[in-house]
């Protein structure tokens, strides 16, 4: 699947960027639980993206590109059973708590 960004954004679009450092050893099952998220992600309501990207040149640190049409959406999301059992579950395998950029378009 290509990544493909809205050529028109709404105001109220919400666009972050979260990033997970997996403990030595943990990259793997991290790797699985975010592609897992991302498959069951994709198909919630008002997701505009949700691609998962690797650091090649950092094994184990994994970026998360979302997207969603507004805030409620996003709150929507994160109420879901499968984030926060994704949340619950990631957590041990993880060298730091993950963290969560907020992101703003330049165009």
């Amino acid at each position: 699947m290509a990544t493909t960004f809205p050529a028109q954004r709404s105001a109220a679009e919400v666009w972050l960027m979260p990033v997970f450092v997996a403990k030595d050893g943990r990259g793997g099952e991290v790797r699985e639980a975010l592609a897992k998220l991302q498959s069951v992600s994709r198909s919630d309501p008002g997701c505009l993206e949700y691609t998962v990207f690797t650091d090649d040149q950092r094994s184990g640190t994994f970026v998360l590109i979302e997207g969603w049409n507004s805030r409620k959406d996003l709150v929507d999301h994160n109420d879901k059973g499968h984030v926060k059992d994704f949340v619950q579950m990631v957590a041990p395998l993880l060298a730091v708590p993950f963290s969560v950029t907020p992101l703003t378009p330049l165009a």
